[in-house]
C-alpha cells in the first residue's frame, strides 16, 4: 500500500512581502518616486518653450533619437514609456489593494467623523483619480493627437500652442496639475516615512522638501498654459 505524501508549499519571499501592507506601501513609495523623478524631467523639459519653437522643437526630436545609432528611433522613448506605465500600474494597483484593505478592516463607519488629516490626505484618492483620467487625455492631446483638432504631426510647439488656446484645455491642465501638487505633497511625505527616511529630527526638512516639491511642480508645469493665455509664448 502506497503511503501518500504531502508537500507543504510555503508562499515565496516576493509573495509574502507583496501580500503585507508594508510591501505594498513600499511599493507605492519606490514608484511614486520613480514618478516623482520623472515629472521634474518632464517638467524642465516642457520650459524650453520659453526659448521658441526651434529649441522646443529640436527637444522633441532629440527624445525619438535618443541612444541613436545604437537604439532605434524612438526605442529610447518607447523604454521609458513602458518604464513609467509599470510605476503607474504597479502604484496604483497598489493604492486600491490598500484602499481595500483599510475599508475591509473597519467594516462600520466612525460615528461622528473627525477632520484629523490635512486637505491632501483627504483627497489623495481622487487626486490619484484625477490624475489616471488627465494622463489618458493628455497621451490623446499631445502624443496620439486623438482630440487636439489643430494638432500637425511633427510639430509639438504648435500642437502645444492649440491645446492650450481653449479654454477647455487650459481648465483641465491646471485642474490636474492642482491635483498633482497635493498629491507629490502628500505623497512625498509618505514615501520618507514608508523607506524610514523619516525622523523626528528630520520632520521640519522633509515637510519644507515636500512642500517645495509640489510648489515647483505645480508652478513650472502651469507656467506654460499661462504663458500662451497671457501672449508671452505665440
Amino acid at each position: 500500500m502506497a503511503l501518500a505524501t504531502r508537500t507543504d508549499r510555503r508562499p515565496s519571499t516576493t509573495r509574502t512581502i507583496w501580500d503585507s501592507s508594508v510591501g505594498k506601501k513600499s511599493v507605492m513609495a519606490v514608484s511614486g518616486l520613480v514618478m516623482l523623478g520623472y515629472l521634474v524631467v518632464h517638467m524642465l523639459g516642457n520650459l524650453k518653450i520659453f526659448f521658441g519653437a526651434d529649441e522646443f522643437n529640436g527637444y522633441a526630436h532629440w527624445l525619438r533619437t535618443l541612444g541613436s545609432p545604437f537604439l532605434h528611433h524612438e526605442w529610447a522613448l518607447w523604454i521609458v514609456r513602458v518604464g513609467l506605465l509599470a510605476a503607474v500600474v504597479a502604484h496604483a494597483v497598489s493604492a486600491y489593494q490598500l484602499s481595500r484593505r483599510d475599508i475591509r478592516a473597519r467594516p462600520v463607519k466612525y460615528a461622528h467623523k473627525r477632520r484629523r488629516a490635512s486637505y491632501a490626505t483627504r483627497t489623495m484618492r481622487w487626486g490619484g483619480v484625477i490624475l489616471g483620467l488627465f494622463i489618458v487625455w493628455h497621451l490623446l492631446d499631445l502624443t496620439t493627437l486623438t482630440v487636439n483638432e489643430r494638432a500637425w504631426a511633427g510639430h509639438p510647439y504648435e500642437n502645444v500652442l492649440s491645446t492650450f488656446s481653449t479654454w477647455y484645455g487650459n481648465t483641465i491642465y491646471i485642474v490636474a496639475m492642482a491635483a498633482l501638487g497635493l498629491h507629490v505633497r502628500h505623497g512625498f511625505w509618505s514615501a520618507a516615512q514608508t523607506l524610514g527616511a523619516g525622523s523626528a529630527r528630520r520632520d521640519r526638512t522633509l515637510k519644507f522638501l515636500a512642500n517645495g516639491l509640489a510648489l515647483v511642480l505645480f508652478a513650472g508645469f502651469v507656467s506654460v498654459p499661462v504663458a500662451v493665455m497671457t501672449g508671452v509664448v505665440n
